[in-house]
């Protein structure tokens, strides 16, 4: 039964069985004592400037906005579909 919910419900009978009754609570507790609010919480220019750097290398193309001479409705396509030296 891994990875199903009966599974883990056995799983955690067991853990509070061989390590006590409060398993969850310590191991929650060590992580709790191991985080620092640090990270981009204490750098906002830090996040700024990361989340600036992912958006300069985005695989997605840029698209442009054409105008169709039959029924003048906006319509946005990749650049690749289009030959703009024409």
């Amino acid at each position: 039964m891994p990875g199903t919910k009966a599974g883990g419900i056995k799983a955690a009978a067991k853990n509070r069985a061989l390590h006590g009754p409060d398993f969850y609570a310590r191991i929650g507790a060590v992580g709790g004592r191991k985080g620092t609010t640090g990270g981009f919480a204490a750098n906002r220019e830090l996040a700024r400037e990361a989340g600036r750097k992912g958006g300069m290398i985005s695989r997605r193309g840029k698209t442009i906005k054409v105008v169709s001479v039959t029924t003048n409705k906006k319509v946005s396509a990749k650049r690749e579909t289009f030959d703009l030296a024409a």
